[in-house]
C-alpha cells in the first residue's frame, strides 16, 4: 500500500491586506516547516512585545463569534484565521507556520482562493515523514439550539455535509456535500466568499466589527438582491462557504481528518464544539500513521443534498 507522506511549502509566499472586522493593513507569510511541526502562526509586532508563537489547535480557539481567533494567556493573538487553515488544509498542508504583523489575517477577495494561489505559487514539497491521520471511530453529535452538528467514522477520507437556512428570499435552504480533497477544494470551495447583510451593517460597526467589510471582500445580501456588481459565483456560494469555514475550523484538530462532518444551521461555535466533543472523547477516535485513504467509490464529490432538517436557522 502506497504510504501517505507529510508536506510543506517548497518557499516563503507572502500576502497583504486589510482585516475584515479590524480594518487594519496586515501581511500574512507562509514559510516552510519541518515534519513533525504541524500548522502554527506567529503573531508580530505586538505593542513592543515578544513575538509569540501559537499552534493551530482547538485549545488555543479564544473566541467564535463573526470570525476564529486564536490565541494564549496573554489574549487573543490571530483573529479570523479560519480562510488560512482551509487553504493549508484543503490543499493538503501537514506543516507550515504563518506568520502575522497584525490582529487578524487579511480577508483578501473574503475567500480562500488568493491563499491557494499564494501556496500554489510555492508549491509543496514531500517530507521524509509519514502523514498522520485523526481516524474518527465512532460518531460524536452536538446539538446548540437549532444548529446541529456530528461527526462520524469514514475510512474513505474527509468528508462534509451543510446544510444552511436562511429567511430571506435569496438564500433559503441551500445544502451540499462534498469529499474535501485539493482538486475539489480548489474547483468547488475555495472561491466562495463570506457573506454578510446590509440590515446587519450598523449593529456589527457599533459592535466594533466589520470594520473593514466592503464588496471587494464580501458577499453583501439586501433585502431584495446581492449588491456586488459581480453576483454570486455560484448559485449556492452561501453554503460552500460554510464548508470551506468548517475546513478551516476543523483543521484545528491537529491532523487531518478521516470522518465525515454533518452540520446543520452551524458556523464556528458549533464546528468548534463538536471537534471539541471528539478529541474530548479518547474512543471516538485514534492517530493512524501513514494509512492512505480507500479511494471513494459510489458517491459524487460535490451535489448530494441533504434531506430537510430543524427549524429556522439561527446563525
Amino acid at each position: 500500500m502506497k504510504v501517505a507522506r507529510q508536506t510543506t511549502l517548497c518557499d516563503h509566499t507572502a500576502l497583504c491586506g486589510v482585516g475584515v472586522h479590524s480594518g487594519l493593513p496586515v501581511t500574512l507569510t507562509f514559510h516552510p516547516a519541518d515534519a513533525g511541526t504541524g500548522l502554527r502562526f506567529i503573531r508580530t509586532h505586538i505593542d513592543g512585545r515578544p513575538d509569540r508563537e501559537i499552534p493551530a489547535d482547538m485549545r488555543a480557539v479564544t473566541a467564535t463569534e463573526f470570525a476564529t481567533v486564536l490565541g494564549d494567556a496573554s489574549g487573543p493573538l490571530v483573529s479570523t484565521a479560519e480562510h488560512v487553515l482551509a487553504a493549508l488544509a484543503g490543499l493538503g498542508v501537514d506543516n507550515a507556520v504563518v506568520e502575522i504583523d497584525g490582529p487578524e489575517a487579511p480577508i483578501m477577495d473574503g475567500s480562500a482562493a488568493p491563499f491557494v494561489a499564494a501556496i500554489d505559487l510555492v508549491g509543496l514539497e514531500m517530507l521524509d515523514a509519514p502523514r498522520r491521520h485523526i481516524k474518527v471511530l465512532k460518531p460524536v453529535q452536538v446539538a446548540m439550539g437549532d444548529a446541529f452538528g456530528e461527526i462520524r467514522p469514514n475510512a474513505r477520507g474527509f468528508r462534509i455535509e451543510a446544510e444552511v437556512e436562511f429567511d430571506h428570499a435569496l438564500i433559503g435552504r441551500q445544502s451540499l456535500a462534498i469529499d474535501v480533497k485539493p482538486d475539489t477544494f480548489r474547483r468547488d470551495l475555495a472561491r466562495a466568499r463570506t457573506f454578510g447583510f446590509m440590515r446587519d451593517v450598523t449593529t456589527l460597526w457599533n459592535s466594533g466589527y466589520a470594520l473593514g467589510a466592503s464588496l471587494e471582500n464580501t458577499l453583501v445580501v439586501s433585502d431584495n438582491r446581492i449588491l456586488n456588481p459581480e453576483g454570486t459565483r455560484f448559485p449556492d456560494e452561501f453554503v460552500r462557504h460554510k464548508v470551506l469555514d468548517a475546513v478551516g475550523d476543523l483543521a484545528l484538530a491537529g491532523g487531518p481528518l478521516l470522518g465525515t462532518y454533518r452540520s446543520v444551521r452551524g458556523g464556528h461555535k458549533l464546528n468548534h464544539a463538536v471537534l471539541c466533543a471528539l478529541m474530548s472523547d479518547a474512543g471516538a477516535w485514534t492517530w493512524v500513521e501513514g494509512e492512505t485513504p480507500r479511494p471513494v467509490r459510489g458517491h459524487a464529490d460535490v451535489g448530494a443534498r441533504l434531506a430537510p432538517a430543524f427549524g429556522p436557522d439561527i446563525s
